[in-house]
């Protein structure tokens, strides 16, 4: 099995990439009528089996064997739903200079949504951190962040996402949490085909949140609400993201420092604590923002490639850190194939 390696340069993302032109696409030919309902109709069932694959993939074993290091799994939780969501709403104050309301409420929902897996554990692993942390922490906060989420999400955004209603609740545990929990229900049976088949599915998943993207812009298209978004407006959103990310870099680096941890633990908390899940919160947004989604995402679009350069760059840094060549090492080759046996992704 291949050790998992993050590339020497930083380039862009090639997902990305496909969401861009996924974008683009739905600009020039958005989807209208009868192909609208079509595509929407598609983009639920997608979504629904997004979370079902997300269930069969979660292994409950490792994730109650996880429960021992409960410290920093409270930790990253705690920076991805309280710290994260605190900042966000401080983030009104720049209101209207820096963001306008659309482009606020993606910031606040960004800050929501739950923290990677793939790629906390990657930049873990090059920078010689606790990987197996990393691997748990990453999936506890992907299993809450199915609850949490929404109703962080109904509480914060009110009527910008919905509202906290008993259909919006339906709608939610119906394309959400059911697909997940049944996912979970089968994984005995399928889990065994889904380890096998993680590229295809890989690929299957992938492909269905490009379809969620298209659907999103192409509904912000025919509404016309892409006009509230300037070149200035766009330079504003990545300042307050950089902004972001570098203060949560900072709280989760310096914070897990003064509540005791090694820098093996610390390692894993700032990777896992400071960024946020594109697979996870690209779906969420279409169910909580229906026609509203693409303004939604695109600050979440946005963050998740800086997180990815900004966390190559410090993880390559930290990798050069003195320290004892110990059984860190051989847990985070062991953690390594774990992962890439449980088919998690980089988004």
């Amino acid at each position: 099995m291949k050790r998992l390696k993050w590339p020497s340069r930083l380039p862009v993302d090639p997902y990305i990439l496909l969401l861009l032109g996924t974008v683009g696409v739905a600009a020039l030919l958005p989807a209208r009528g009868t192909a609208a309902e079509v595509a929407s109709g598609a983009s639920t069932a997608a979504i629904a089996f997004l979370f079902f694959l997300y269930g069969a993939r979660l292994s409950t074993r490792e994730a109650l064997d996880g429960l021992k290091h409960w410290r920093l799994h409270v930790t990253v939780l705690a920076c991805t739903f309280v710290v994260f969501p605190l900042l966000g709403l401080a983030a009104r104050g720049l209101e209207p200079v820096f963001l306008n309301h659309s482009l606020y409420t993606g910031v606040l929902f960004l800050t929501l949504v739950p923290s990677t897996i793939q790629s906390s554990i990657a930049f873990t692993s090059m920078a010689r951190g606790n990987v197996p942390a990393a691997i748990c922490a990453g999936s506890f906060s992907s299993l809450a962040g199915i609850v949490i989420t929404p109703l962080l999400a109904a509480v914060l955004l009110g009527g910008s996402a919905g509202g906290f209603s008993a259909d919006s609740l339906l709608k939610i545990a119906l394309q959400l949490l059911v697909p997940f929990v049944a996912g979970q229900l089968a994984r005995r049976w399928i889990g065994g085909f889904v380890t096998r088949h993680k590229r295809i599915l890989g690929l299957v998943d992938r492909g269905s949140i490009l379809l969620v993207v298209y659907v999103a812009f192409s509904e912000g298209m025919v509404r016309g609400i892409w006009s509230q978004v300037s070149p200035l407006r766009l330079g504003g959103l990545l300042v307050v993201e950089a902004v972001l990310l570098a203060v949560m870099l900072l709280l989760t680096w310096y914070g897990a420092k003064a509540l005791r941890f090694g820098r093996a633990d610390r390692i894993a908390i700032q990777f896992a604590g400071s960024k946020k899940s594109l697979a996870s919160g690209l779906p969420m947004a279409s169910v909580l923002f229906g026609p509203e989604a693409s303004l939604a995402v695109l600050p979440l679009m946005l963050f998740h490639q800086m997180q990815l350069m900004v966390c190559a760059v410090i993880a390559k840094r930290r990798a050069k850190d003195p320290v004892e060549e110990s059984a860190v090492t051989e847990q985070s080759d062991e953690a390594i194939r774990t992962a890439v046996g449980t088919g998690t992704r980089s988004v």
